[in-house]
């Protein structure tokens, strides 16, 4: 069960850089997601990160990066983080409540943007745990539906509890007023769980290799001609995925250099 709270912003921040909470949702006791202010001078790409955090008890800004999960559209900024109990940051960021400020360096920077990849027909964006962030503000971006024919997302977790955020934002878009047109039946959903029972099971890594989810979803394999990916997970999982998608035929890319497949390191206290 999902807690909420919400509340309207204050109208002034004191800390320095700093933005509003006006809302927390707790998803699980280690995940929870929040949405805050935007500074009017923020201008972004869909899936980029910035650093927030808040004032440590020596007075200085303790900040760490953080993946938008709110499409460049939005009025507000959404993140999604996990909590990591003796975290600098995430130890105390978790009991943050609607109506306190935090620090928000409005510098946004990242490779998980469309911009880093060659043009393509499928989309996979591969993700586990708080990796799922970036691809929920790439997801509600009209011109990810726009440049690809399919979008596929495979996301794991260990338990089925921990997908919700990302089950429910996916759940919701063909109802988007703005994108539901532009999503049609162009999305692929394949969450699973490696830990408690769920209808589908295995590590993204797992489920790539043995083929099981191009036959589960009765689709072709990976074609560099026509795939693209992006990646955001542990440094593991990143490196574990690479090899597939290398051994597939395609190559990293880069803001200035695109390619097939772009990578970011889920962040984590």
């Amino acid at each position: 069960m999902t807690e909420h709270s919400a509340i309207a912003p204050k109208p002034t921040p004191t800390l320095p850089d700093a933005q509003t909470v006006t809302s927390v949702t707790h998803y699980t006791d280690h995940l929870f997601a929040f949405r805050c202010t935007r500074p009017r001078s923020l201008r972004f790409r869909s899936g980029e990160f910035v650093m927030i955090g808040l004032l440590g008890d020596n007075g200085k800004p303790l900040l760490r990066a953080y993946s938008i999960a709110s499409p460049s559209w939005d009025e507000e900024l959404e993140f999604y983080s996990i909590k990591v109990p003796d975290g600098p940051l995430t130890s105390r960021l978790q009991h943050i409540q609607p109506g306190d400020d935090l620090i928000l360096r409005p510098k946004p920077v990242g490779t998980l943007v469309l911009d880093a990849l060659l043009p393509g027909k499928r989309l996979w964006m591969l993700a586990t745990g708080t990796g799922i962030a970036p691809f929920a503000s790439l997801l509600r971006d009209p011109e990810t539906w726009e440049k690809y024919e399919q979008v596929i997302v495979m996301h794991t977790c260990r338990e089925v509890a921990e997908l919700t955020y990302g089950r429910d934002l996916i759940e919701a878009l063909p109802d988007d007023p703005l994108i539901g047109e532009l999503v049609g039946d162009k999305l692929l959903y394949y969450p699973t769980t490696t830990r408690e029972d769920s209808v589908r099971m295995g590590r993204v890594t797992d489920n790539l290799s043995s083929g099981k989810v191009f036959t589960d979803l009765n689709i072709p394999p990976l074609d560099p001609s026509i795939d693209r990916a992006m990646v955001c997970g542990s440094l593991g999982f990143n490196l574990d995925i690479k090899k597939i998608l290398e051994d597939a035929g395609l190559n990293e890319g880069a803001n200035s250099s695109p390619a097939e497949y772009v990578v970011e390191k889920a962040f984590v206290d």
